[in-house]
């Protein structure tokens, strides 16, 4: 292979990576106009809308003395534990999670995983709290179980889901936003923005 032809193959690569590149980011940075939104009985919400709606209820529920609680799996538990901290500590909003690694094995080993976010919940959730359910595929038994232990409670329920637009989580919130996609870091960082809009938006009105 030639100079010129090498150097004409390596142009043709970087073009194809670079595009490949562009158009994964162009997609994500619009992942927010995809979203879709639907109240409790199924009705269809505006995006705005939406974050408005439960930026309200998580100020509200702090305002009657309440909490947010978070709950999600493996990348959704990271974005429960950081939402967690950010939203007490940046946006003087209470809030936890239930990610304690000697709280996830103790509850594992004795009752199982599909119930270590229901137990606590039963235990520490007080009517009037507000649970944030995190599902990257709406199918986690120990989240579906999580919301009906915060009903139980009289809670609300905020829910972030995504993959088939037929999956159980995204039925059971207040307010239920899926995001329609089958890649988990599409839906992921959609979850995680939504979440920071609502923290973000929050702190505004406080501060307003």
């Amino acid at each position: 292979m030639s100079y010129h032809t090498a150097e004409v193959v390596h142009e043709d690569q970087e073009r194809l990576i670079n595009g490949r590149v562009a158009a994964y980011f162009q997609k994500l940075t619009g992942m927010h106009r995809a979203v879709v939104v639907t109240t409790a009985s199924g009705a269809p919400m505006g995006f705005a809308e939406a974050i408005e709606d439960a930026m309200q209820r998580a100020l509200s529920t702090h305002t009657l003395g309440r909490k947010l609680m978070f709950v999600g799996n493996g990348g959704s538990a990271a974005i429960a534990s950081h939402m967690a901290i950010d939203y007490w500590k940046n946006g003087g909003i209470r809030a936890t999670a239930f990610n304690d690694a000697a709280l996830l094995t103790c509850l594992s080993n004795d009752y199982g995983y599909e119930h270590v976010f229901e137990k606590p919940i039963e235990m520490m959730a007080q009517p009037g709290d507000l649970l944030i359910a995190i599902s990257s595929s709406g199918r986690s038994p120990n989240i579906l179980k999580a919301v009906a232990a915060a009903r139980k409670k009289d809670c609300g329920v905020v829910s972030l889901s995504g993959f088939t637009p037929d999956n159980p989580l995204r039925a059971l919130g207040d307010v239920n936003f899926y995001v329609p996609s089958d890649a988990y870091g599409y839906v992921e960082i959609t979850h995680l923005s939504i979440c920071h809009a609502i923290l973000d938006l929050s702190g505004d009105v406080k501060r307003a």
